[in-house]
């Protein structure tokens, strides 16, 4: 299936080699297919066997005691900051540099986000930052998401030093980071809570789909009340217990309707089996891609650091080095048949996030100058050697056609 039409700069169809290499492609095999008849089979199609069985084998690969399985990333984060108490007036710190969800589910609970900008040399938010951030407003600030942007590991250790000293909990956005590992141990793992999308893009999938993995039962407990309505029995646990009286069950809180259906936990579960076999794929076309482009000045290859996920592979281009700004670029690609996309619009320049909170272009400087100046490739585990290939011709045959017509 072609998912790059709804992330990517558009070409006409017209334009497009009959080649075509989509900037996504989920990785679905006879697995996957085995396990969905299975639940079509079994006449139990919702939240069942089977996303109780994601859940123990998700805890078991992070070796935590708790994983909770979510329609979406975006409800993970939500239940989470509801879990610890995020509220009307609260302030949560993240990057601007991010899709909208992670902040969007502080708005739902009336809170409010407060931006601190990405390194330097990174997609993620600076920790030397985000301890002036706390410094200076740390009285109002109820929580820290930091996000592995890419699948590129945050500092975790600096941000948890930061996060102890100001008794603050940490809500991992871990969408784009199965695996990946931080300087504290694998992400999703160091802070207070860790949320994975199993979104349709993401380097595994279960079309549509989130887990939330915590060390804390209370939390675990309060997001398993909430993901369903606030109902203290989940309707698996009522149809299937021994007692005679099976349809009884209390509200004990106004929850949502957040809960994943076996449907989807059973491609999730076929997935998860194949997650290191996958990574060490994307690991290997990451390197070819690091390795071709690190030779050419036009070129801003991401950070090649441990414990990447490479769920993304985010390149940037030398304005002063290139007649085409970034996003011609990424039409001459597509003309190419080269499915390419951008990660992220920094949030403060959305107009929501502008009107609301008055933020300007000039502010946090970094986020917009990586967003203007980056786009991803293709990345992902079917992508075979000779469309890699294609790839890193595409772009560097783009790039010396118009650095030589920009130099003369």
């Amino acid at each position: 299936m072609n998912l790059s039409s709804e992330y990517s700069v558009s070409a006409t169809t017209s334009e497009r080699p009959t080649s075509y290499i989509p900037f996504a492609r989920p990785v679905i095999g006879k697995e996957e297919e085995a396990s969905v008849l299975e639940v079509l089979r079994s006449g139990w199609l919702t939240t069942g066997k089977y996303a109780a069985e994601l859940e123990t084998a998700f805890a078991s690969y992070f070796k935590v005691p708790y994983a909770m399985a979510v329609n979406s990333a975006t409800s993970g984060l939500h239940l989470a900051l509801e879990a610890l108490g995020i509220g009307a007036g609260d302030y949560v710190i993240s990057s601007p540099y991010t899709f909208t969800a992670t902040v969007e589910v502080a708005r739902y609970l009336g809170a409010h986000p407060l931006f601190v900008d990405i390194e330097d040399t990174s997609f993620n938010i600076d920790p030397v930052l985000l301890e002036k951030t706390l410094r200076s407003q740390g009285d109002k600030v109820k929580c820290v998401v930091p996000v592995h942007l890419g699948g590129q590991p945050c500092d975790m250790t600096a941000i948890s030093e930061l996060a102890n000293r100001y008794h603050i909990p940490i809500v991992e956005d871990a969408a784009h980071a199965l695996p990946c590992v931080t300087n504290s141990g694998d992400a999703g793992t160091v802070g207070d809570a860790g949320i994975f999308s199993l979104y349709a893009t993401k380097n595994i999938t279960s079309g549509e789909g989130g887990i939330l993995i915590t060390q804390s039962q209370d939390i675990a407990a309060r997001v398993g009340t909430m993901r369903l309505h606030g109902i203290d029995r989940d309707v698996w646990n009522r149809y299937q217990a021994e007692s005679p009286v099976t349809w009884e069950y209390d509200v004990v809180a106004p929850g949502f309707k957040y809960n994943m259906p076996d449907l989807a936990a059973a491609v999730g579960l076929a997935q998860l089996r194949k997650v290191d076999d996958f990574h060490r794929r994307r690991v290997q076309v990451a390197s070819e891609y690091l390795k071709a482009f690190k030779e050419y000045d036009f070129l801003i290859p991401p950070p090649e650091v441990p414990g990447h996920s490479w769920h993304l592979f985010i390149l940037g281009l030398r304005a002063d080095k290139c007649a085409l700004d970034r996003d011609g670029f990424m039409i001459e690609l597509m003309r190419h048949g080269i499915g390419v996309s951008m990660h992220y619009r920094p949030l403060h320049l959305m107009s929501y996030y502008k009107k609301t909170y008055g933020f300007t272009d000039t502010q946090f400087q970094r986020s917009v100058s990586r967003y203007r100046q980056s786009f991803s490739l293709p990345l992902y585990p079917s992508l075979s050697d000779e469309e890699v290939a294609r790839i890193i011709d595409a772009v560097i045959s783009t790039g010396k056609k118009f650095y030589q017509a920009h130099g003369s």
